[in-house]
């Protein structure tokens, strides 16, 4: 049953009935609503995502470059191109590399980036590498989120 209250206005008695719930109406203006928001909110939310995944490629670039330069240190030489970065996790084949060999050097596998794509490697001479990601793209080169990120080849910085 729903609750009946009297209202009285200058001698005359009102019936005024409560009712709970939204109508049609309201609830129509609060979709509105939230579709304004979202479609202002949603565009800045989608252009976070595409930073943050520059961030933590450069972020595992910087990770595996430490993790290279700390092998160095033990084996004396850098991964050849060939070896690759699992060599970070798997000892090496030679076996007079493998006997200097500490590792593995990082906790889990090599991370593909944030993209989902493998990370570029070769080592440029016996005290740098080259490591980056291509980028969004998957390509060499671009620009903003596309760009490629890490420490890559000489010549590639230099377009």
């Amino acid at each position: 049953m729903t609750p009946t209250r009297f209202i009285q206005f200058q001698g005359h008695q009102s019936t005024w009935r409560c009712s709970s719930g939204f109508t049609l109406l309201e609830m129509l203006v609060v979709l509105v609503i939230i579709g304004l928001i979202a479609g202002l909110v949603g565009p800045q939310l989608l252009g976070r995502v595409d930073t943050g995944r520059v961030t933590a490629a450069d972020t595992q670039v910087r990770i595996l470059k430490g993790a290279l330069e700390t092998m160095r240190l033990d084996v004396g030489r850098f991964p050849s191109k060939e070896e690759g970065l699992a060599m970070l996790v798997t000892s090496p084949r030679d076996e007079r590399v493998a006997r200097r060999w500490r590792g593995p050097y990082l906790a889990e596998a090599v991370p593909l980036d944030p993209w989902g794509n493998p990370y570029q490697y070769a080592p440029e001479s016996a005290i740098t590498v080259v490591i980056y990601s291509f980028g969004a793209d998957g390509k060499d080169g671009g620009e903003g989120t596309d760009a490629d990120v890490g420490f890559p080849p000489k010549q590639a910085t230099n377009r």
